[in-house]
């Protein structure tokens, strides 16, 4: 039995602007000549930002992949959406620190390598999620 490939999510961090720009440029571009089906989103802090029900859709695909900044603030978007990611099946590649050749490369490979934290980050988010006490 054939196991389906992890979805490939491409952030190109359009107003925050904190990923290099040749990077992200880079990693779309081969991401686009590779054939690979793929999803790309203008920038998902925008995207948490209005609980858009797309992140819960991305989240219950199964396995995942991507590329956006550091795994511990797309966990956070994702949680601020209501729409966790499963630490198992969810790879998250930097591209702020990574190479757009590394990005690819990891990408592109169906092999997972979840790098989610565990523990706090998600924490901090929900208390800021909850109302003011009165």
């Amino acid at each position: 039995m054939s196991q389906t490939p992890p979805t490939i999510l491409y952030c190109h961090c359009q107003y925050a602007q904190v990923v290099p720009k040749e990077v992200k440029e880079a990693v779309l571009k081969k991401l686009c000549d590779s054939g690979v089906a793929f999803e790309a989103v203008a920038d998902l802090c925008e995207m948490a930002a209005r609980r858009d029900p797309g992140l819960q859709r991305l989240a219950g695909t199964g396995s995942v992949k991507i590329a956006a900044c550091f795994p511990r603030a797309v966990k956070g978007l994702f949680h601020q959406a209501h729409a966790d990611l499963s630490p198992e099946r969810t790879e998250v590649l930097n591209m702020r620190t990574l190479t757009a050749e590394d990005v690819i490369a990891a990408l592109l490979t169906s092999e997972i390598q979840p790098n989610l934290p565990t523990g706090k980050e998600t924490l901090r988010v929900a208390a800021a999620d909850q109302p003011a006490a009165t």
